[in-house]
């Protein structure tokens, strides 16, 4: 067993502090949008009083036509006015800076002018000391890094790619990347590398939810806007936070909730979200298909179903409707740890409600089951038909800034391109667009199983851009194992000290937030204009720029881009093959983009029509068979994880900003008084946490929001995944992060260092 240490002294009293979050707030408005082929135009946003009477956003005066802003504007060498995107999570916050100062974007229909406290911080990331900012290489890894210029590195990885068998190369993207980025790599590896082991770090949040949408709707289509918490009665949250993960969101969700919106929430976790909901339930961890299922059976049985939506608009449902109706009410409530009080009073909202939002994140995705979960819940939707209407559907939340833009994309090892399939159908769309006959028509490796076939030393290139797959992927020795088998790593990233790269062969400067261009795409489809804020510093390369460089010295066709905005326009014309062109944005363009963002697939199911081939949704019954790591004797608590409000991810830029710091530590191990007094451990004492896969010492935080028998520590610690497993859901190949077999102990003592930023294990840099 691995053990790893958190950094002494640790501080006795609370984690937490009464620090308020700092938001800029603004008018309420949209703006006026353009209409294409498969989006339309954002109409303002309109928040129906309870009493039925719309109340209409004011708007600003629409741009003059034919005038295109410019993309950047001088004055004396310094930038006077820009529009950009949030580089953090899902929700896609616009922002604007003028002369070096940041705020929302008032005109943005996602944040109105608001932004969290880490958007607000953005251009404290400007500068930062740890910016990687010329090409680094090593031959062995005990060596020092030592520069090299562009063309040396792109000579050393080309040579590598030419010689390199195709499916022993492997190419890992991120949801940090913008849109054009994710489209070149996609096409530079599928379709002349000719390997379809391209998979992105979005494999790790999200792909449940993608399965759960295709086998369901027949497409992986998010069928609900942010906006749709206005014009709902119910909101059910189950297996996520957006209070900490979405804060923007959840100020939506507060304002409607003062117009009567009501709240459930379901979590082992009394979370910040919980808080401010109408119904809190605690449930046991790995409960959640039980009491969905319970969910199902009661409305069934009360009467809340949609016999006409269900008839003319979904399939399956009397093969459901028998094995649902076999549920033991009492044994599905009591697995999940509810009272039947509480059951009741769930089963009464659903039943009252008219419009019903769900929305869930990492709780759901992040399981041996999540799949599953994710279907027995959008179950729920279809026998209510509460769906493709205002006000209605299942939310599932993304994570990173353009999650869904990779999606769009396709840059995942499970799909070619554009929501495309590797059916020889949808392969031959592709190469004929593309121009090749090297794509292959199957699915490559998906993002554990790189490391899996590491190794077996069956790999040997990795490429990974703008991530860190050593510090997010579960069961971290056995990744640091694998990855030490690649003869050569190339670590592409705007910062130098990732956990990858101490396991890096070659560092590659990428330009990050406010220094590239392009498009993103947020959480409820809204794609914006990123603009480039600065110029790049150092030799700093947008990734897409790397892989034209090696498609150019490949001689290799097709890849001539000078600029983003060729690379959007061939790409939108792409989107033209997706299923049923659902996806089609082909009338799109930047100078569209440039007078306000827009949204795409507006109104896809409004007539009850769905992706699959009978144009009917499919309800498709599951059941709790309890695949992920259970309790035992010499392991009798169940360790989870999550995100925090101010930090992101490893911190590797969050943690450096202080004012990010006061409201949660990076590390700590919730539990539960009782817990805590059983191990005679108080309020950060130091704690060793450990699983079959390693152990970490950690301060802890006693609180009685968590339930008995569960621990919590946040993953910005970033030795948390030495204790997480590597079981996958089947069918997304998503890990299950989220049920750790799990026992404690205080430590006497720790020692080391909390794994925060740590720098490369060969720090200097020979020149």
């Amino acid at each position: 067993m691995t053990r790893h240490t958190a950094q002494c002294p640790f501080k006795k009293g609370p984690f937490f502090s009464n620090h308020d979050e700092e938001q800029r707030k603004a008018g309420e408005n949209d703006g006026s949008f353009p209409s294409g082929t498969s989006f339309k135009p954002l109409a303002s946003w309109r928040k129906p009083s309870r009493r039925g009477i719309p109340v209409a956003m004011a708007s600003p005066a629409p741009p003059e036509p034919g005038i295109r802003p410019p993309a950047i504007r001088f004055s004396q060498n310094r930038i006077i006015v820009l529009n950009t995107k949030c580089a953090y999570c899902g929700v896609g916050c616009g922002i604007e800076v003028e002369s070096e100062k940041l705020r929302g974007q008032k005109t943005h229909p996602t944040n109105s002018g608001e932004l969290c406290m880490k958007g607000a911080t953005l251009l404290e990331t400007r500068k930062m000391d740890h910016r990687l900012l010329r090409p680094l290489y090593r031959k062995q890894l005990s060596d020092d890094f030592q520069e090299i210029g562009w063309d040396r590195a792109i000579d050393l990885l080309v040579s590598t790619i030419a010689s390199t068998p195709p499916d022993r190369q492997a190419y890992y993207l991120s949801g940090q990347l913008l849109t054009e980025d994710y489209y070149v790599a996609n096409k530079f590896v599928k379709g002349f590398v000719g390997t379809n082991n391209v998979d992105t770090n979005s494999r790790t949040c999200m792909s449940s939810a993608v399965m759960a949408y295709k086998k369901s709707l027949g497409a992986d289509y998010v069928p609900v806007t942010m906006e749709d918490v206005y014009h709902a009665d119910l909101l059910f949250i189950i297996g996520g936070n957006p209070a900490e993960a979405h804060p923007i969101l959840f100020n939506h969700i507060k304002k409607a909730r003062k117009d009567g919106l009501k709240i459930v929430v379901a979590d082992p976790r009394r979370t910040m979200t919980a808080s401010h909901a109408d119904l809190f339930l605690q449930l046991q961890v790995g409960s959640d298909i039980d009491l969905l299922n319970a969910l199902s059976n009661a409305l069934i049985r009360n009467g809340r179903i949609d016999s006409a939506f269900i008839e003319e608009h979904t399939n399956g449902y009397e093969a459901f409707r028998e094995r649902i109706m076999e549920v033991d009410l009492s044994r599905s409530i009591g697995e999940a740890g509810i009272s039947e009080q509480d059951f009741s009073e769930l089963v009464r909202l659903f039943r009252e409600s008219e419009n019903i939002v769900s929305m869930w994140t990492m709780g759901l995705n992040q399981s041996a089951q999540g799949v599953d979960k994710i279907l027995s819940l959008i179950n729920i939707h279809l026998i209510t038909g509460t769906i493709g209407k205002p006000g209605n559907g299942p939310f599932s939340l993304t994570g990173q800034p353009n999650a869904m833009g990779g999606r769009e994309v396709g840059g995942m090892a499970t799909m070619v391109a554009v929501h495309l399939d590797f059916d020889p159908e949808s392969v031959r769309k592709v190469s004929e667009f593309w121009g090749t006959d090297r794509i292959r028509n199957r699915k490559g490796l998906t993002a554990l199983e790189m490391f899996d076939a590491a190794e077996r030393d069956e790999i040997d290139l990795m490429m990974v851009l703008n991530t860190d797959p050593v510090y997010h992927l579960p069961n971290r020795s056995r990744i640091e194992k694998a990855i030490g088998k690649i003869s050569l790593v190339v670590d592409v990233n705007a910062y130098r000290y990732s956990q990858t790269a101490s396991h890096a062969h070659m560092l590659l400067p990428a330009a990050p937030w406010g220094e590239k261009e392009g498009v993103q795409t947020n959480m409820d489809r809204i794609i914006t204009k990123v603009d480039r804020l600065f110029p790049a510093m150092g030799e700093a390369r947008q990734e897409w720029e790397i892989f034209r460089l090696l498609a150019e010295k490949l001689g290799w066709n097709g890849f001539g881009y000078s600029r983003s905005e060729e690379i959007f326009d061939e790409y939108k014309q792409m989107t033209r093959l997706s299923p049923d062109g659902h996806l089609d944005i082909s009338g799109l363009s930047y100078e569209e983009l440039e007078k306000g963002p827009v949204r795409w697939g507006e109104n896809l199911l409004e007539n009850g029509t769905f992706f699959t081939k009978d144009r009917k949704a499919n309800i498709l019954f599951t059941e709790n068979r309890h695949l992920s790591e259970a309790r035992s004797g010499e392991f009798p608590f169940i360790l989870i994880t999550g995100r925090t409000r101010d930090l992101w991810h490893s911190g590797m830029i969050t943690s450096r900003i202080e004012r990010l710091r006061k409201f949660k530590q990076e590390s700590f191990v919730e539990l539960n008084p009782d817990d805590a007094a059983l191990f005679g451990i108080g309020e950060g004492d130091p704690v060793a946490v450990s699983t079959k896969r390693g152990e970490i010492v950690v301060p802890a935080s006693i609180s009685p929001d968590i339930r008995k028998g569960v621990l919590f520590i946040p993953v910005t610690d970033t030795r948390i995944n030495y204790l997480t497993n590597d079981l996958l859901d089947p069918h997304s190949l998503q890990p299950d992060y989220n049920h750790n077999a799990a026992r404690i102990r205080r430590a006497p003592h720790c020692a080391g260092e909390s794994g925060i930023g740590q720098p490369l294990s060969k720090g200097s840099v020979s020149r």
